[in-house]
């Protein structure tokens, strides 16, 4: 069966398998949250992005093959419920944007700066530093060789909207900004994106609604 990105609390996984990297996405804990493991295809070598909840869920995900790195798209704590349980069990080094590391209570080995890369074995993710859901989220980038662009947007960008902003103004500009310029007027519409929660989308689908999206504030 062909990926979909539509998964349920308790569900199963779902798999996409791009040329070189496997993208497995699945729903843990009480808000809901998506998880996802990256597995380079050619090496094996496995990286998680947000460990939020059900380490044990997560760990059965993993499998034997072994966890390189956990990567914390931003320091609110749905995102990394599970992420001290996960690096014992698996030694895996950790990462977060360098301005969200401090909200995370489990050390961050590696601090993340806007264009800095993270590799999956012989895969590279590219770090987009994104300002207003929090300090220092971060959406990842794999700007496939052999495809479209895949983009892992944590809480700051999902179908319909930027992501929450708390009612500031000010926060929410920012993101939708940073949203604006560093994703939209850079990538695809082809693009495909995978958000902390719900189902995924792409950039051409999302392109149309920013003026509403400004208009609304939110």
């Amino acid at each position: 069966m062909s990926y979909t990105g539509k998964v349920t609390e308790g569900g199963p996984a779902d798999v996409r398998e791009l040329s070189r990297l496997m993208i497995t996405k699945m729903v843990v804990g009480d808000f809901g949250n998506n998880t996802y493991l990256l597995r380079c295809r050619r090496t094996d070598e496995q990286v998680l992005v947000d460990a939020a909840a059900e380490p044990e869920r997560i760990l059965s995900l993993v499998g034997r093959g072994g966890l390189a790195k956990v990567v914390t798209t931003h320091q609110h704590g749905d995102h990394w419920g599970a992420l001290a349980d996960v690096v014992e069990a698996t030694g895996a080094t950790t990462y977060a944007g360098a301005h969200d590391a401090e909200g995370i209570p489990v050390p961050t080995d590696v601090l993340v700066e806007d264009g800095d890369t993270i590799t999956v074995g012989d895969c590279t993710l590219t770090a987009i530093h994104l300002v207003g859901h929090t300090p220092g989220s971060i959406a990842l980038l794999y700007d496939d060789p052999d495809g479209t662009p895949h983009l892992f947007t944590g809480d700051c960008l999902f179908p319909g909207g930027v992501g929450n902003t708390f009612g500031s103004k000010e926060n929410f500009d920012s993101l939708l900004h940073d949203v604006t310029t560093k994703l939209f007027d850079r990538l695809p519409d082809e693009t495909w994106f995978y958000p902390g929660h719900g189902d995924d989308s792409v950039l051409g689908a999302e392109r149309p609604k920013i003026p509403e999206w400004r208009e609304r504030g939110w």
